[in-house]
């Protein structure tokens, strides 16, 4: 069976800008950290791969010692993995209250897929109680009930490297020529194309101007009828008429992958 497999974070959802970022700064509010990171601090942390590893980024010697935080490996592991662990409880309770609706288009082409026999997915290196919590409330808890999930600490890299795509492909049975990703990151989509895969972009505020060369299509979303979605880059001339549909989809999948070497402009 073919398979469709979608990220999570700014692809189900638009969640880090009104989920993780508020999260991460009301988690360091709790523990007595002295940052809060802006909108445009940001922008530069979720091209860092995983929560865990954007709070590290923190741990300078000098910001160590500033605020009398462990200094060894073992102590800041056990640190990072308690403020991880209350950022993840903090956006899972954004999320069931509903503050991070579904991207447009997501409930529509999970509902065609599933109804069309494909295999659906999600591969993600956030925490897993986070994108099932996200996963149950874009789609409902049928069609989630459905999905093969793929997320947390269960690589050995996270995104840019292909491993979680990988790990999805081995747990579903597919092979590369049988999915298509859905993705929102530049980070994304590299480690999507070093699995062997097709992908589509849908670009997120955070991401909008980052290169996807590589992509088979590139869209503001997949699109609903109320929320039509816009071609920002269609190397493999699919023309989407504002809404992306599985037969789009699967055209990607049976079509030559764009040439990754090649910038839209020299295409």
């Amino acid at each position: 069976m073919p398979a469709l497999i979608f990220d999570c974070d700014g692809v189900l959802a638009d969640t880090e800008r009104a989920g993780h970022l508020p999260a991460f700064n009301q988690t360091f509010l709790e523990f007595g950290i002295p940052v809060r990171w802006s909108d445009e601090d940001y922008a530069e942390k979720v091209k860092i791969g995983g929560g865990k590893e954007r709070m590290a980024s923190l741990l300078t010697p000098e910001f160590v010692r500033l605020n009398g935080l462990p200094a060894d490996p073992e102590g800041q592991k056990r640190m990072l993995a308690e403020w991880h662990k209350r950022k993840t409880e903090i956006y899972t309770q954004l999320v069931d209250e509903g503050r991070l609706p579904a991207r447009p288009g997501i409930a529509r082409i999970v509902a065609e897929a599933d109804a069309a026999g494909w295999q659906l997915a999600v591969a993600s290196t956030s925490a897993e109680p986070s994108v099932r919590a996200v996963l149950e409330h874009s789609v409902g808890p049928d069609l989630a009930a459905r999905f093969g999930v793929f997320a947390g600490d269960v690589v050995a890299h996270k995104k840019p490297a292909p491993d979680i795509y990988l790990l999805a492909l081995e747990g579903l049975g597919a092979d590369p020529d049988d999915a298509v990703v859905v993705e929102d990151s530049a980070n994304g989509m590299l480690a999507a194309l070093a699995a062997g895969l097709r992908t589509v972009v849908t670009v997120s505020a955070y991401t909008v101007d980052e290169d996807f060369t590589g992509a088979s299509l590139v869209v503001s979303s997949l699109g609903d009828p109320a929320e039509p979605a816009t071609a920002l880059d269609d190397p493999l001339g699919i023309h989407p008429h504002g809404v992306v549909t599985l037969g789009d989809i699967e055209e990607i999948r049976t079509r030559p992958r764009p040439d990754s070497r090649k910038r839209p402009e020299e295409r």
